[in-house]
C-alpha cells in the first residue's frame, strides 16, 4: 500500500462519504436490516448511526483498516455490538447460512472480484435473509454511460480502484440473488458521472 492509499485516500473518502446528501441515504438503505448483520466494506464506520433497532449484532468484513482512532470512537458510540474481521469479501470466513442480513453501501464499485464476492454474500445469508445494497454504477442514460466508460480507469486510479460503470442490479442477479426492489436515482451534488445510484434489496433465489 502506497503513501497515497494509506494516508490521503482514507481522508478523501471520509470527506466524500460523510457529505450530507450521502448521509441522508444511509437510513433509507438500512431500514430493513435486522438480526445479525454482516456489513461488507466497513470503511470508517459511517453506517453505524443509521442501523435500526431491529439489528442485534453487526459483523463487519473489510481487508483494510482506515482512520483507526475515528473508527474506534464510532464503534464505542454504537448502540449495537460490533466485531471486525479483516477479510476479503471474495473469501468470507463465515459459515453458510449464518446472517439474517448482509449490507453493502458504496462497496461493490471497488471490490476486485465482485462476482465471487456476491456469491459469497449469497452463501452466508440465511434462506430467509436479505441483501441490502446502496451503490453507484452505470447510468441508464446512454450519454452519461459513455462518459462513465471513458472516465472509469482515471477515476479508479485516484479512488483506490473504484469503478463507475458497473451494472449493480445485473451483478446482484447474476450471483443467484433475486432482486425484490431497486430504486434508480441520481444523487445530487456529485459529478454527473458518479450520480447514478442503485438502492435495493435482494433475497436468496
Amino acid at each position: 500500500m502506497g503513501l497515497y492509499d494509506k494516508y490521503i485516500l482514507p481522508r478523501v473518502l471520509e470527506f466524500g462519504m460523510s457529505r450530507p446528501q450521502v448521509m441522508r441515504e444511509r437510513p433509507r438503505a438500512l431500514a430493513e436490516a435486522r438480526g445479525e448483520v454482516l456489513e461488507i466494506g466497513f470503511g470508517t464506520g459511517l453506517n453505524l448511526a443509521s442501523y435500526p433497532p431491529a439489528v442485534e449484532r453487526l459483523v463487519v468484513a473489510d481487508p483494510v483498516e482506515m482512520l483507526a482512532p475515528r473508527v474506534a470512537q464510532r464503534i464505542a458510540a454504537a448502540k449495537i455490538p460490533v466485531s471486525i474481521e479483516r477479510a476479503d469479501a471474495a473469501v468470507l470466513p463465515f459459515d453458510a447460512g449464518r446472517f439474517d442480513c448482509v449490507v453493502s453501501t458504496w462497496t461493490l464499485c471497488t471490490i476486485p472480484r465482485v462476482a465471487q464476492s456476491l456469491a459469497e454474500i449469497r452463501r452466508v445469508l440465511k434462506p430467509s435473509g436479505r441483501f441490502l445494497f446502496l451503490e453507484h454504477g452505470l447510468s441508464q442514460n446512454p450519454r452519461t454511460a459513455d462518459w462513465q466508460h471513458r472516465l472509469d480507469r482515471l477515476h479508479g486510479f485516484f479512488t483506490g480502484g473504484c469503478h463507475v460503470n458497473r451494472e449493480i442490479d445485473q451483478l446482484v442477479a447474476g450471483a443467484g440473488l433475486a432482486i425484490e426492489r431497486v430504486d434508480r436515482f441520481n444523487l445530487a451534488g456529485v459529478p454527473g458521472y458518479m450520480a447514478p445510484h442503485y438502492l435495493g434489496a435482494a433475497i436468496v433465489a
